[in-house]
């Protein structure tokens, strides 16, 4: 088995994760996709050999890393042979000390938004599929309102809860060095300056080939069983659209400066930021500093919110 390089996507839901890795698949070293199966199966894992469980007794300590290395290069080397594998999944923030243990080189980008329009992009795609009854909710008490929706999306066990409360233990825990912090608004707006950061992160080469102007990818099956056709499809081309919030007034502004990542005291995470605090150049593109820095700038710098990328 030839060795591969790994690295990681996470962060919170419609923040621009899939069309991260519809661009970097564009390069022929690059494996990247929507979440896989990779995740579960480590935790999986990691649940019978825990203490507690039978299987536990019958094994030594020393056996779980080693069992848990050999599955998750066996999972990447028989999903592609490509030599950088980026696996995506919201819940890697929450392994950061396993995957540091695992793989000492490796890295996670997690791709950010504010919270309200994370929740907007959501209530969009449920609205866009009014004959389903989509398995985001548990019940017609969580799916009958938007008021009920978000909140139950919002708990700390549930979509953008769970990732919402990863990626702040991601950002301010002992690994957060290997993490790499991405607003989705600035990718929007300087996609190729931005993927160029992401690259000297990963401490891979640029490959010149990234088009911006024709990104591809979608899930229709997957999107389908979630009862959420559209969820996964890319739209053509990386830019900036601003837009009016669907959510009511009150409801957006629950969640409101949530934003923990662009105050880097306490990690030692890196975060893409613009250059200067009115967010960049005159041409409405957003400038992007020339290396990955720790200063910040409020998102609310770099204009309206509601960047869609998405179907």
């Amino acid at each position: 088995m030839s060795a591969q390089t790994l690295h990681f996507i996470s962060g919170l839901p419609r923040s621009g994760s899939t069309v991260l890795a519809a661009l970097l698949r564009q390069n022929p070293r690059f494996h990247a996709a929507m979440s896989s199966a990779l995740a579960p199966l480590v935790s999986a894992n990691l649940d019978i050999m825990s203490t507690g469980a039978e299987v536990s007794l019958l094994m030594d300590e020393t056996q779980r890393p080693a069992i848990l290395r050999a599955l998750i290069e066996a999972f990447c080397h028989t999903t592609s042979d490509r030599p950088v594998f980026i696996d995506t999944n919201r819940l890697w923030c929450a392994r950061m000390p396993l995957l540091a243990d695992l793989f000492p080189d490796a890295r996670v980008v997690a791709c950010v938004r504010d919270l309200p329009w994370v929740l907007d992009s959501l209530e969009r795609q449920f609205r866009k599929n009014p004959y389903e009854n989509t398995r985001l909710f548990g019940g017609d008490g969580e799916r009958a309102t938007v008021y009920s929706r978000m909140e139950a999306l919002a708990r700390q066990n549930r979509l953008v809860g769970l990732s919402w409360t990863a990626l702040k233990e991601a950002f301010y825990g002992e690994q957060s060095d290997r993490l790499l912090i991405v607003d989705y608004e600035l990718f929007a707006r300087a996609p190729e300056q931005t993927l160029k950061l992401i690259y000297g992160f990963l401490g891979e080469p640029w490959f010149d080939g990234h088009d911006f102007e024709n990104v591809s990818y979608d899930a229709p099956d997957f999107d389908r069983a979630l009862g959420m056709s559209g969820l996964h499809t890319v739209r053509p081309r990386v830019a900036f659209e601003p837009r009016p919030t669907i959510l009511p007034p009150d409801l957006f502004k629950k969640f409101e400066n949530m934003d923990f990542w662009t105050d880097t005291a306490g990690s030692r995470a890196s975060v893409i930021t613009a250059k200067g605090a009115d967010g960049g150049g005159s041409d409405g593109t957003g400038g992007v500093g020339k290396q990955v820095t720790k200063k910040t700038v409020p998102v609310s710098a770099l204009g309206a919110g509601g960047v869609k990328l998405f179907g």
